[in-house]
Parts: C-alpha cells; structure tokens; sequence
C-alpha cells in the first residue's frame, strides 16, 4: 500500500466506521496502521480526498464563523432571558432587541437593579464585538468567494452565495469523491432514512448523515428560495417546483429542493461550467 492511500485513510479510523471492523486487540499505532492497511485492501472502500492547504484555510476560517454565530445567538438570548426575568418581553429577532434594549433600561431604571442593569450592558459590547469579528470573517471568506472560480461558478445556482460556495469548495474540492449528484446529497444526508427487511423497504425522514454545517446552509438556501414563488418561473426546475408545492409539506419541500440544489452544485463544479438556469439538462440533473 502506498503512502498516499495511507494518508488519505487515516482520518477515517475516527470517523469511518468502515475501518473499525478490521481493528483488533486495543488501540494503539500498530493496530490502527494494521487496520488502515487491511481497510484499504477492500475495493469498495472509498478513501478520503486529503485537503489542499487553501481548503483547510477556508475550512477553518467556516468554523470561527459558525462559532463565533453560535456565541452570538447565546449572548443574545441570555440578554433576553434577563429581562424576562425582570417582567420584560422583547419581540422576537435580534433587530428588535438591539433597536429596544436601551430605550428598556432607561424607562425601566427604576425596575432594574444597577448591577442588572451593567450585567447586560457588558453582554451588549460583547455583542458589538461579536458583530465585528463575525462582520470581519464573513467579508474574508466573500473575497475568497469572488477570486475563485469554482465558486463563482456555484454562484450561478440559484440560493446559493459567497458563504454556500465557499463551504462547498472547503469540504469537497471539484467533488471527484463522488460519482454522481446523488451521492453527494446522500452523503449531505438530504436523503430518506431507510430500513429495508424481506423485500419490504421503509423509508422516514432524512438520514442528517455528513455534514451538518453544509446541510443547514442547503436547507436555508432552499428556504430562502420558497419565500420568492414569483421567481420560481426563472429555474429550470421551477415547474418541478411549482408542481411539488401542492403535494408536499414545506419542511419536505425545502428538503427536497436543498437536495436539488446539492445535486446541481455538485454537476457544477465536477463539470467546470456555470449553471443554466434555462436548459433542460440543468433541469434533469
């Protein structure tokens, strides 16, 4: 076995749970290099693609982001739940807090204790510092976005922008691990679980296998493209679209078009050519 096959099994011993079968005895160098040699043996076995050094880069400037969102949504909802501790409710959204939350602590002065009243203070800058960074990062990964060509080319698929490409192109490359379209919104886990016994098949919601990041960002892009059934028209799937609405449950619909929407930024980027929004083949895919 080559070095190279080496390399690219190796993160799958802790996240491939195909390796796992041929480990024997307890975990140690020997036995996790016994069981990636044995592993890559099997012709069926699919290697994972090692990242160029610009994908780890974008890969992780992803991650700060989503962290840092994450830290962002808790401070906003621990400032919401203070005032609801204090007898005050806030209309959804981070808008209408940030719009409100001054004018609150000034009229309420006398309902809220000084040291409440710094608590959330304190949780406001940190909030302004969040904005910042995640504003900072977001404006680097959008530059990425525009100076490569790969994404530039998944930028022509209808809902998707700087931050899906960019994502994309971080996990999968030009995607040649996969096959086929379908592969890649199976490995999204865009897909039906299914169990299957004696011929009789059973299928239930998506699997939610893979990456649970692109999956999200898939779904909200589906999301944002049925909140615009006037422009559905414009798509090359938008009679499959328009046909789909009356039969399906918008959760199920949003699925099921994040999962075209996978398939055809797969072709996209396996084929090198931006999408056509107008042929029928880019309708097919």
């Amino acid at each position: 076995m080559s070095p190279g096959s080496s390399r690219r099994l190796e993160p799958a011993l802790g996240l491939d749970p195909r390796v796992k079968p041929y480990l024997k005895g307890q975990k140690n160098d020997y036995n996790d290099a016994e069981a990636i040699a044995e592993a890559a043996l099997r012709p069926n076995l699919r290697c994972v693609t090692e990242k160029t050094q610009d994908q780890l880069d974008l890969q992780a400037c992803h991650r700060v982001r989503s962290r840092l969102v994450s830290r962002r949504t808790a401070t906003i909802n621990q400032i919401r739940a203070f005032l609801i501790e204090q007898g005050i409710a806030v209309r959804t959204g981070a808008h209408a807090l940030r719009k409100s939350l001054f004018p609150i602590l000034e009229n309420r002065r006398g309902e809220i204790s000084p040291r409440m009243h710094d608590l959330i203070v304190g949780l406001h800058e940190d909030w302004l510092s969040l904005d910042d960074r995640i504003e900072t990062i977001t404006g680097e990964i959008e530059a990425i976005g525009r100076s490569e060509a790969n994404c530039r080319r998944l930028m022509s698929v209808p809902g998707i922008g700087p931050i899906i490409s960019t994502a994309v192109v971080a996990a999968i490359g030009t995607g040649e691990a996969f096959e086929r379209g379908r592969d890649f919104g199976a490995w999204l886990g865009l897909v039906p679980r299914q169990y299957s016994t004696g011929g009789r098949s059973v299928l239930g919601r998506i699997s939610k296998r893979g990456n649970k990041y692109l999956r999200t960002l898939f779904i909200q892009a589906a999301n944002v493209l049925l909140m615009r059934p006037h422009n559905w028209e414009k798509f090359s799937f938008g009679p499959w679209l328009t046909e789909a609405a009356t039969r399906l449950h918008r959760n199920k619909l949003a699925t099921a078009l994040a999962n075209k929407l996978a398939r055809i930024a797969w072709s996209v980027l396996r084929h090198e050519k931006t999408f056509d929004s107008h042929t029928p083949e880019a309708a097919a895919i």
